[in-house]
């Protein structure tokens, strides 16, 4: 990956203030595309309000993001989603009553035509099917058929549509936050292949996650917040966990092996 590239995503001096608590104190940082980035900190180091400022659900007190060499503002989660930054909470927003096709094109159905079929809703739901099993092979996820409703998918393999919808939709730019929370071992392993995959693809990936070992192994690069400011900003191979709980936690750095 070349430095002098145009990154994907550039945060520029972002900061945030509730009131009295300053949550974010002029972080910045990129993201390249193909490359993921692990996003760090202990509880109250201000990874959630730097997400939500990402994904549009909130506004910084100042600061700049740029998408593409572009500064935005993001005002909503619809207006960061077109210009390619989705984010997969930790409940997914998947209808566990619908099949994975009709999770993926939630909100963007295709209708069967002609126009009439439209008029009454029809939806094709086998050209949905067929669109869906072409991505899914495209990313080399590897799924039950389609037709599976997403109440009986195991947790890494809703994860995994989740994060899927956001790539095939266009994202870019996917913030996944804490995805492999409460996961088997099995589950996670589905999860972090899947991510670890995405770089091919020239997708940028924000990884938050309070498992430090999932970090070293799934980022290219690892951010540190503590208490709001950024500590830490280099490749992984410049940490071992207990460096990185060191940066964490506000201990020296240099006095850990």
């Amino acid at each position: 990956m070349s430095e002098r590239a145009t990154p994907l995503l550039e945060v520029r001096h972002i900061s945030k203030a509730f009131q009295a608590v300053r949550a974010l104190r002029a972080v910045s940082f990129v993201l390249h595309a193909g490359e993921v980035l692990g996003l760090v900190g202990d509880n109250g180091a201000g990874k959630s309000t730097l997400i939500n400022i990402l994904a549009g659900s909130l506004q910084p007190d100042s600061g700049e993001i740029i998408v593409d060499g572009v500064s935005h503002v993001f005002e909503t989660p619809s207006h960061a989603r077109r210009k390619g930054i989705e984010t997969v909470f930790q409940n997914l927003s998947l209808i566990p009553t619908l099949d994975m096709a009709e999770n993926v094109y939630l909100g963007r159905e295709l209708f069967a035509p002609p126009a009439v079929a439209k008029l009454l809703r029809w939806m094709d739901k086998r050209g949905m099917r067929r669109e869906v099993e072409q991505g899914f092979a495209a990313l080399g996820l590897s799924l039950p058929s389609t037709k599976t409703k997403v109440a009986a998918l195991s947790g890494g393999q809703r994860q995994a549509v989740a994060i899927a919808r956001a790539v095939l939709w266009g994202s870019r730019i996917v913030l996944l936050d804490e995805p492999t929370a409460a996961l088997g071992v099995k589950q996670t392993e589905i999860v972090l292949s899947f991510i670890e995959r995405l770089k091919s693809h020239g997708v940028g990936v924000i990884f938050i996650s309070h498992n430090m070992p999932q970090v070293l192994r799934v980022a290219d690069r690892i951010v540190v917040l503590r208490l709001g400011r950024k500590v830490f900003d280099g490749p992984r191979s410049e940490l071992t966990s207990a460096r990185l709980v060191a940066f964490m936690t506000g201990a020296t750095p240099a006095t850990v092996s």
